[in-house]
């Protein structure tokens, strides 16, 4: 993967500068006949709909060809070209190796102009999308991280099993408890995991304590608050979790085992019930799905009756965040893929074949192109109304990869919950306590 993302894009013109004229159709400068390198992450959506770019990109400008590189570790093989001096004109910084945003931070193009620029359509961007779009993707007041896709973070399963067995999905992690007990009796686990994808669990620890405690306890985490992870609606949350694994409603050797094959168990085996992940999730499965499982989500449950946010509360936020290096050779290209993406015959595309919005309004029919998750989706966010909330500390100190070993360890049940508890804290200390990194500006 290093040779095939190794390659350097059209080395015509100066780093990063623009290389042609600037109009209505060429608002970046972009030069007739160049090449974009853009490395994707290869994860749930794949890659294809950025080369579908290639596909829409030519009615602006004529002869500019993107090459689409897949990456699955993105830091371990990304990271050295920054340091290098010779990154890739557009990165798709996803995935769990994603490169920590504020470690180049100086080294990324804002993105403002982008926004700023009329779609393929002849409509200025801003007014397109989704409100929100730029907070998950501005560090320290600086907009450098197009997420490109909506995403709707909840609790999956499959309508069509639990019609069959009477279930209802829980609202309260109580009834998560009773029903896991049901599913024992069935034969059933209640959820699975796989390694690398263990932290899908702190997502959904996460987002049940915030709908407990409010935005005090999105503000500790965010500000690596000392004491942060011994919040008290954290810790009702991870008392609950570790009463399940150790009565054994995961899926057991989830931490060694691959986290797409773990997801197969859920939604080809049926051999758990839950599983809590993003909106992604219908198309990373849709080769492992047993037919006929009418993929259905709903929110993150609640710990108390009493939570602060309600139940419909739901964690989403445009993800899969786009970057362009300010060293890139052809740096107003990879602008330039970024507004083919936003056009509306490829925003649809994506809809379309990945099952999943866009930040892009409009694109999706109400029968959500047949898709029971999209419909999902769209549901949740009308149901939680001015109750979205995300959060930015794990990606932007590039977290996730230390995080994933004690989780990993929990979820097999050889650390319990103080421990837990305890590592996590010790992750979050070691970057409040690092004055070479740049903290985040959290409100």
């Amino acid at each position: 993967m290093a040779a095939a993302c190794g390659s350097p894009s059209d080395d015509s013109g100066s780093k990063g500068g623009p290389k042609g004229e600037t109009s209505a159709k060429n608002p970046f400068g972009v030069a007739k006949n160049s090449k974009v390198e853009a490395c994707i992450f290869d994860g749930g959506y794949g890659v294809d709909y950025v080369d579908y770019a290639n596909q829409v990109i030519g009615s602006q400008i004529a002869g500019v060809k993107v090459a689409v590189k897949p990456v699955v570790d993105i830091a371990p093989e990304l990271q050295p070209r920054f340091v290098g001096g010779n990154p890739p004109d557009l990165i798709d910084n996803s995935g769990e190796d994603q490169i920590g945003f504020l470690s180049i931070l100086d080294q990324l193009e804002p993105l403002d102009d982008v926004l700023e620029a009329n779609n393929y359509e002849g409509k200025k961007i801003a007014d397109t999308i989704y409100a929100g779009v730029k907070e998950p993707g501005t560090f320290n007041g600086k907009f450098v991280a197009l997420n490109y896709v909506m995403t709707v973070y909840g609790v999956w399963y499959s309508k069509t099993l639990f019609e069959a067995n009477g279930w209802t999905p829980p609202k309260t992690w109580d009834e998560a408890l009773e029903l896991g007990r049901k599913a024992k009796a069935k034969g059933k686990f209640l959820f699975v995991h796989g390694k690398e994808a263990a932290t899908y669990y702190q997502t959904l620890l996460i987002e049940s304590a915030i709908k407990e405690g409010g935005d005090e306890v999105r503000l500790a985490l965010e500000k690596l608050e000392k004491d942060a992870w011994s919040h008290p609606a954290i810790q009702g949350v991870l008392k609950v979790m570790e009463t399940m694994v150790k009565e054994g409603m995961f899926v057991p050797g989830g931490s060694g085992t691959q986290f797409q094959k773990a997801q197969a168990s859920w939604s080809n085996d049926q051999k758990a019930l839950l599983y809590p992940t993003g909106g992604w999730i219908e198309n990373e499965m849709k080769d492992a799905t047993k037919a006929d499982f009418q993929m259905t989500g709903v929110p993150s449950m609640t710990l108390t009756a009493d939570s602060k946010l309600p139940y419909e509360a739901v964690h989403a936020a445009a993800g899969e965040p786009f970057i362009v290096p300010t060293k890139a050779k052809n740096a107003a290209g990879g602008k330039e893929v970024l507004r083919a993406m936003l056009s509306e015959k490829a925003a649809a595309n994506f809809s379309k074949t990945k099952l999943a919005p866009t930040i892009v309004k409009g694109t999706v029919p109400a029968d959500g192109y047949g898709s029971s998750a999209l419909v999902a989706q769209s549901k949740m966010l009308e149901a939680a109304g001015e109750n979205i909330f995300t959060w930015n500390f794990v990606g932007a100190y590039g977290m996730n990869t230390d995080q994933l070993v004690p989780w990993n360890s929990f979820l097999a049940g050889d650390l319990d919950a103080k421990g837990l508890t305890a590592a996590l804290q010790k992750i979050s200390d070691k970057v409040a306590d690092d004055d070479s990194i740049e903290k985040l500006k959290v409100s």
